[in-house]
């Protein structure tokens, strides 16, 4: 028989620490060390965020005893290279340990890192090993394997998390498995019996080294097309991704006055007919009045009309609290394609000679921090967006402003109305239109809290904590989110709505629904309630205002706007409320509802001065 290699190859083998110290154990400490191990790979797997420290644990110890093996456990001396890959694996180990105590989200992008210098260490090994083919192949199909998925965990660190737990979670039981399978089957001798005969194997006939051969092929094969079918998922998440471009790059000035235009360029996305847009970027003021940067599209369609255009100015709902999920940057910003970014009613803007000002507010496309459910930080964006846009060369707006807003979009536009009188008194504000809104985030809260944080409510828990924690000093994530779970909020609240890596966040998500949850205290506790409830768009609101609210909301519960309105027509606000039966979130901005019509209906009313409706009256 062909003597064993003795070189280590990878970070597979070298995590096999205790199976080999195992080997020589007596049968009852197989016994014992069986049944706790095989409980540990199915807490593992089970609850991947509660024994993520475990694994962490199991990890570095393992990297340490394996490195020490590698270092006394030889007959001969080592070479170089052998002597320094055992030390950094032991340096791995005890990195892992000290850095467990400090944060577990550096967990994912070790593991990733140490898997791409294994992997690139078993692919050297397999050209410089002799022997069979197929044994050389297998190898270097593992150490191309190994790199891949290192890779994927730079680019998902969320899902590496759950991933290496679920991994190591099976290994570990199919690891107590065997203990206690050897326990019944294998005889021990304390002083006889060595690794070498536990794991020794009866010498192959010429037919069984040709199926093995086989094997080993089909293997390598199978290994390398998992390895290229990960590299192409992730490219394919990420290609779906936006890209900041250079046009919202900051100034090396920027000046003070809120409402300065500092950039603009045709718009080229995709339009309605006769339509010409820009992107533009102005200066505004974040909440505390610090000034700040936004971006945004201005749309101004062709029409017989000479005079200065009125303006609808638009508030868009949740596409994401990154940087990137600006819709000014996607194709989509003024159109009607795309319903989560949809404007309602775009036709009646055509046919009446509307100009469309939508801002992407603070923290998207241009540097700061997104105001999300932050009220008076969405107005000032939307506020501002109209003063730069009558900065635009050949563009004539009116003073009569119409604001527009769905979702959260609607919160926007609620404090949009609000604030105008002092923040903006030269916008005349005829009419504010609040569509399906985030009116009253302390209820909404609530609500997520009751849901349970699985899926889409995950995300937008993420949405909400962590803005809210860049933007108030006494608002930590610490507080909210699970010390395991933060990481994956944070890669959540990276990733846009209508970006495939969504994809992603759904997954994690639902991975751990069964363990402990990401969100660990009610987020309307602490100082997180104190500032929903500032965020609440209570009036006086001095202009007309139209709030819309679908029957089957299944984001913010017709209950909520009830209430809400309630509350509004009881402070003695005279405001027009209308549902409509069977419509969702979205579908109530949809051809085959009666709002956009309504809307549009409602808007030139409010343009010509006709006194509007008033349902607190009922």
């Amino acid at each position: 028989m062909a003597a064993p290699d003795n070189r280590r190859d990878g970070f597979q083998h070298r995590i096999r620490a205790l199976p080999r110290l195992l080997a020589q154990a007596p049968t009852w400490t197989l016994l014992v060390a069986g049944i706790a191990i095989t409980l540990l790979g199915l807490t593992i797997v089970s609850r991947p965020l509660t024994s993520l420290v475990l694994l962490g644990l199991y990890i570095g110890i393992s990297c340490i005893i394996s490195g020490g093996g590698d270092l006394l456990g030889r007959r001969e001396p080592a070479p170089w290279y052998d002597v320094a890959i055992a030390l950094l694996w032991i340096a791995a180990g005890v990195a892992i340990l000290l850095w467990l105590g400090r944060s577990i989200e550096l967990l994912p992008a070790f593991l990733a890192l140490l898997l791409i210098v294994s992997g690139a260490i078993r692919l050297a090994g397999s050209f410089r090993r002799g022997g069979d083919a197929s044994r050389r192949a297998l190898a270097a199909s593992f150490g191309v394997a190994e790199i891949a998925f290192g890779l994927f965990g730079l680019t998902w660190p969320d899902l590496t998390l759950i991933v290496v737990a679920v991994l190591f979670g099976i290994r570990t039981i199919a690891f107590g498995l065997s203990l206690l399978w050897r326990s019944r089957h294998t005889p021990f001798d304390d002083k006889t019996a060595g690794t070498d005969e536990v794991f020794e194997t009866p010498e192959p006939t010429q037919g069984g080294r040709g199926a093995a051969t086989i094997l080993r092929w089909v293997a390598a094969v199978a290994v390398l097309a998992l390895a290229t079918g990960t590299l192409w998922v992730s490219h394919t998440l990420r290609s779906g991704a936006p890209v900041v471009d250079a046009f919202y790059a900051s100034p090396a000035t920027v000046p003070s006055e809120p409402g300065t235009l500092l950039r603009y360029e045709p718009y080229t996305g995709l339009l309605p007919d006769s339509v010409s847009a820009w992107r533009i970027l102005y200066t505004t003021t974040t909440q505390d009045g610090t000034p700040a940067l936004s971006s945004g599209v201005v749309a101004i369609p062709a029409s017989m009309s000479s005079g200065p255009r009125p303006v609808i100015a638009w508030a868009h709902g949740t596409v994401g609290v990154a940087r990137a999920c600006a819709p000014s940057l996607t194709r989509v910003a003024i159109s009607s394609t795309v319903p989560s970014e949809a404007i309602p009613a775009l036709d009646a803007m055509g046919r009446n000679g509307w100009a469309v000002v939508a801002t992407d507010y603070t923290g998207m496309g241009a540097e700061g921090t997104f105001p999300y459910l932050i009220g008076e930080g969405e107005a000032r964006s939307v506020l501002d967006g109209v003063r730069a846009a009558r900065q635009l060369p050949s563009v004539t707006l009116s003073s009569k402003t119409v604001v527009w807003g769905h979702s959260q979009g609607g919160h926007a536009a609620l404090w949009t109305a609000q604030i105008a009188p002092v923040y903006a008194p030269e916008i005349e504000i005829v009419g504010t239109a609040a569509l399906s809104p985030a009116s009253d985030p302390v209820a909404i809260a609530s609500d997520i809290t009751s849901r349970g944080s699985v899926g889409p409510i995950a995300i937008a828990t993420s949405f909400l904590v962590i803005p809210y924690s860049q933007y108030y000093d006494d608002v930590h994530l610490s507080d909210y989110v699970s010390t395991p779970a933060r990481r994956l909020a944070r890669e959540m609240a990276a990733r846009c709505t209508s970006e495939p890596g969504v994809l992603a966040s759904v997954l994690s998500s639902l991975a751990v629904s069964h363990d402990r949850p990401i969100f660990q205290l009610d987020l309307t506790t602490g100082p997180l309630a104190r500032r929903l409830a500032e965020n609440v768009p209570r009036g006086p609101f001095t202009q007309p205002l139209l709030i819309a609210q679908g029957g089957d909301d299944e984001v913010i519960a017709p209950g909520i706007q009830d209430a809400y309105v309630a509350s509004l027509c009881a402070s003695g606000q005279p405001l027009d409320y209308r549902t409509y039966p069977g419509k969702s979130h979205m579908s109530v901005l949809g051809e085959d509802s009666a709002l956009p019509a309504d809307l549009a209906q409602w808007t030139r009313d409010r343009l010509d001065g006709l006194p509007p409706n008033d349902t607190c009256l009922r």
